[in-house]
């Protein structure tokens, strides 16, 4: 229904008269007379071409003119442009006339475009949506429901989701509610934006409202709820459904077993999927790419692979997500010949390829150290013409960067800039750090200033690398500057910033000016103090970092277990067992527990003083905290008993002073047996030597032949045990035959077997073997 004058006038917010003044004057106005919508249409566009304005017009005349120009979209809509640019304020009435021309020729984008308007408050709006309703009201429901429909997308793209369920009560009252094609929308919307619980409650209101839900609409639900959590609630839907006679489709089936994996039930959602395979439920590739990928979240790619198998069998083809899953899950465990495996088979079936692919693998190979084979493979992928994007450069520019090969890395970069990609941030800080390492501060600067000028601004982490750079080579007052500027650009120096700038400068040994910009810093933090305790370690300075290490725990303060295992390390590999005791002490007494590597190193630096009672303790402690012993740590053991040498005294006064009092090595071997530790050529090794020192010699050559039993090779340091067995016990017969199988064996010998062999032959008194 049209507006008529009448109401327009009475309308209060729209009674004012808009008046311009250009070259046209009062008697060219006194000539308007009513015309045709085509001799309209010319009119205006012939006005737009030469004046580029109107005359004195008003709010009624806009609208009486929009309703001549419904069928000429493209000009009505040339026509509001000019007005807006003109500064006429269209009021609610002239928008209105918009919207019906719009809507009754479906022209939705630009009627979703329209609304943004005046959501947004865009060209002087001073009216609400609900006003807009209020003068549409006589339209009818149906016409209404396709408006709305706009509407809704339009408030869903700015996040105005309050604002929609106000709405949705508005019209409500009046009669009508929003279709559930509307409804859907918004729903998705809100799940997209983590809203998962307002999602829920409007479709809780759409039962209230009477709006009858289709199968997209229970997708959705189910999809919500299992976002939540709430999976029991999630098969009630589909009693919902059944009870409504709507039947689940492949995506609410799928939807389902995708919240059992999200939420960690992957093996439930394989369960499922194979009973309703086994039902002959039609199942998309969707559904098996969804457990293969919770599969591989949980490590389990041998299950993961069965599936890809057992989805073929199916006749379910597989697509891209699936194996690109697969390939992510070996990767991220470093099997890098199992994923390109994977990706051989994928492209042999015809599926190509994607970035996030190349990207994966070439990540994989850069972390285990396969840095040219990266390179290499990054060259065959190119060859083979597949699109490689910023990602995939990056990794290879970073691997370069870290390796040194600065100017290989800046050819990519400027090849990506030949091939029109233009470099981001992360590409810019990966050649900046590159740069940095190196020493080469001009180029890392000219390429932060060439990141400015392209538009690029640096964040926090490209900072932290110049900054770390100036430092490090000696620019100390520059990385200080450049503190100065970040802050200009809206950026605050963060700890990892300052941080940066005490370890350029200990790392060039100047502890002197770090301890100085520490003092001197307003805001002083833990991880400050952590760095100073490390740097103090990498200069050699142990006493300070000692020093500085109690200061703070007295106070209560623990600089970070790494940092404390760093300490105990270097104060460890000096000898002073006391400091390190101490540390360790720290540790416990702050309620942390080392790790099982920590106790073991210190038990072998006991172990090798002698110290034999404190490093039984320390094993004793260890299994009490419930840290299980590996076979490292059962080799230091059975390596001690096999060189402990009572005419050494201990610098302890607690060490062991005799034979007798060392624990039986027998209660080793049975805490392995129990736990099912399983030895290595390195533990049996010990436990030769030391049957072969107690001239115990059924018991090791029990042990060499349980080596040979297992499959494992021993090597050279393993036939030097047994022979020195052999030759203390006077067995010249069984030494020879020895030296004969390693000779046959061609297995090599070390000097340590060459010694062993001289001292055993000049302690035999009749050896038949030629030297």
């Amino acid at each position: 229904m049209r507006v008529s004058t009448t109401k327009f006038y009475s309308h209060g917010k729209c009674i004012e008269r808009i008046k311009f003044t250009r070259i046209f004057s009062s008697s060219v106005l006194s000539q308007l007379r009513p015309v045709s919508p085509e001799e309209l249409s010319v009119d205006i566009h012939n006005k737009f071409r030469i004046y580029g304005q109107f005359v004195e017009f008003d709010t009624s005349k806009v609208v009486e003119t929009l309703r001549c120009l419904r069928r000429e979209p493209h000009i009505a809509l040339s026509y509001v442009e000019q007005l807006k640019r003109s500064r006429f304020s269209l009021d609610v009435y002239s928008y209105a006339e918009i919207v019906r021309m719009l809507c009754y020729l479906g022209c939705s984008g630009k009627l979703k475009s329209m609304f943004l308007e005046i959501i947004r408050k865009e060209n002087n709006i001073d009216f609400e949506v609900a006003d807009l309703f209020e003068v549409l009201d006589e339209e009818g429901p149906e016409f209404l429901v396709r408006v709305s429909n706009e509407m809704v997308k339009a408030f869903a793209t700015v996040g105005k989701f309050d604002e929609i369920i106000d709405i949705m009560f508005q019209i409500r009252r009046r009669g009508f509610a929003l279709s559930i094609l509307s409804c859907n929308f918004l729903i998705n919307q809100l799940i997209k934006c983590g809203k998962v619980d307002m999602a829920l409650a409007v479709y809780g209101q759409l039962k209230t409202l009477g709006l009858n839900a289709n199968g997209y609409t229970y997708v959705l639900v189910i999809k919500a709820l299992c976002k939540k959590g709430r999976l029991e609630e999630a098969v009630g839907i589909f009693e919902e459904m059944d009870k409504a006679e709507v039947n689940p489709s492949e995506f609410a089936y799928s939807t389902y077993i995708e919240g059992l994996c999200i939420n960690g039930k992957t093996d439930l959602g394989y369960q499922l999927l194979q009973a309703w395979g086994a039902a002959k439920i039609p199942l998309s590739a969707f559904a098996y790419t969804v457990v293969i990928r919770g599969f591989c979240n949980e490590n389990k790619l041998e299950e993961a692979e069965v599936l890809l198998v057992d989805m073929e069998k199916r006749g379910v083809v597989p697509e891209v997500y699936a194996y690109r899953a697969l390939i992510f899950g070996y990767c991220k465990v470093g099997n890098i010949i199992k994923a390109l495996a994977l990706q051989r088979e994928m492209t042999s079936k015809g599926i190509k390829t994607n970035c996030m692919i190349v990207s994966s693998i070439l990540k994989c190979l850069c972390r285990i150290g396969m840095t040219s084979e990266a390179i290499d493979q990054f060259k065959e992928y190119k060859d083979e013409g597949l699109f490689l994007d910023n990602v995939c450069y990056d990794v290879l520019v970073h691997a370069l960067c870290q390796l040194g090969k600065v100017e290989e890395a800046m050819e990519l970069f400027n090849e990506m800039k030949r091939k029109l990609m233009v470099p981001d941030v992360v590409n810019y800080t990966n050649m900046i750090c590159g740069y940095c390492l190196q020493g080469k501060l001009i180029n890392a600067w000219e390429l932060f200033m060439e990141m400015n000028k392209s538009g690029h601004k640096p964040d926090i982490i490209t900072y932290n690398k110049l900054v770390g750079g100036f430092a490090r080579y000696g620019y100390v007052q520059k990385a200080v500057d450049l503190l100065d500027y970040m802050t200009t650009q809206g950026l605050k120096p963060n700890t990892s910033t300052y941080n940066m700038i005490i370890k350029g400068l200990c790392m060039e040994g100047r502890v002197k000016e770090a301890e100085v910009f520490i003092d001197g810093l307003q805001e002083k933090c833990l991880a400050n103090y952590t760095v100073m305790v490390n740097a103090y370690c990498k200069a050699n300075h142990l006493k300070k970092a000692f020093q500085l290490f109690m200061r703070l725990s007295e106070r209560g303060i623990l600089v970070g277990k790494h940092s404390c295992y760093k300490l105990i390390d270097a104060f460890r590999q000096i000898g002073e067992m006391r400091a390190a005791q101490l540390i360790f002490d720290v540790l416990i007494k702050q309620g942390l527990t080392p790790d099982l590597v920590t106790y073991t190193k210190m038990i072998h630096s006991y172990c090798k003083r002698n110290c034999l009672q404190e490093a039984y303790h320390l094993f004793s402690d260890m299994k009490r905290r419930g840290i299980k012993p590996d076979v490292v740590t059962y080799t230091i053991l059975f390596d001690t008993h096999s060189k402990v040498n009572k005419n050494i005294s201990s610098s302890s006064q607690n060490a062991l002073q005799s034979k007798e009092e060392v624990v039986d090595v027998s209660v080793f071997w049975n805490e392995m047996a129990k736990m099912d530790i399983k030895p290595d050529v390195v533990c049996y090794t010990a436990l030769i030597a030391r049957c072969c020192k107690t001239k115990n010699l059924e018991h090791a050559i029990r042990v060499f032949d349980e080596i040979i039993g297992r499959g494992l090779e021993p090597d050279i340091v393993t036939y030097t045990a047994l022979l020195c067995g052999y030759f203390a016990t006077g067995d010249v017969d069984k030494a020879v035959n020895l030296i004969n199988e390693i000779s046959i064996k061609g297995i090599p010998q070390d000097n340590y077997f060459m010694t062993s062999l001289e001292r055993g032959i000049s302690k035999a008194k009749r050896l038949p073997y030629r030297h």
